[in-house]
């Protein structure tokens, strides 16, 4: 099944950024004949005994120097990528639980230290069994991808987005308390709303519940995380009411 998607997000806030700048080509600004002058320098050897044999020496430890430094800009480029990717999920662009519970922890102390309002967006997508059964697991991915950009594009590049497991996800949001919070929860629903995926020739609309917690001093990421998703869940069972 082909997904219908002109918002392609690439990022999913620091931790993109930072693979960016691991993959960020480095180019040597020094020259061949003053690495050799600084080499000469350095090992204190007179112009005189400047011979073409020990110039030629000289040489070939210069080039040594610069492979060595080549494959240790390869590794620490490649040592970068892996990094990002452990911190990724298999299949969206967002964090994976493992990374995302680190985020959530270090932004907890920095809520508490700083006095800042920080708040945890917990998101479940409705229907996905629904989808797979209808449509495949292929328009099932697909969906949980849309689901994963369409929340990137719709936070700001300081928020942080994981993917929890299976159809549920979460946002950290700096700087926002609960009221904030919920406002923006409230939108992105509303955006699933008005910005339906397309599955094999049909628009579909992607429905979610969520739920907010606003972090409170001595919280930990394991509580936080819980009352999110109890906020989610009692969320999910007033919207079923409702129906």
């Amino acid at each position: 099944m082909k997904i219908d998607n002109s918002r392609r997000v690439g990022s999913v806030g620091p931790l993109s950024r930072a693979r960016k700048a691991s993959q960020a080509p480095v180019a040597s600004s020094v020259s061949e004949p003053r690495q050799i002058e600084d080499a000469v320098s350095v090992l204190g050897i007179p112009p005189d005994e400047m011979t073409p044999r020990v110039q030629s020496a000289i040489m070939q430890l210069v080039e040594e120097v610069n492979r060595l430094r080549d494959e240790l800009t390869q590794t620490h480029r490649r040592i970068g990528e892996l990094a990002s990717l452990a911190d990724e999920d298999s299949l969206v662009p967002a964090a994976n639980r493992r990374a995302f519970v680190r985020e959530l922890t270090r932004i907890i102390s920095f809520s508490e230290r700083y006095g800042a309002p920080c708040s945890l967006i917990y998101f479940d997508l409705n229907d996905l069994k629904q989808i797979n059964d209808r449509y495949g697991h292929s328009a099932g991915d697909d969906a949980l991808t849309y689901f994963a950009e369409s929340l990137v594009s719709n936070v700001r590049d300081s928020d942080i987005v994981g993917r929890i497991g299976g159809d549920e996800f979460a946002v950290i949001l700096l700087n926002s308390d609960e009221a904030a919070a919920n406002a923006k929860a409230g939108q992105f629903r509303d955006f699933l709303m008005h910005h339906p995926m397309t599955v094999g020739g049909e628009k579909l609309v992607l429905r979610a519940a969520y739920g907010v917690y606003s972090f409170r001093p001595g919280i930990d990421a394991t509580t936080a995380m819980a009352e999110a998703d109890r906020a989610m869940y009692a969320e999910k069972k007033r919207l079923k009411e409702e129906a």
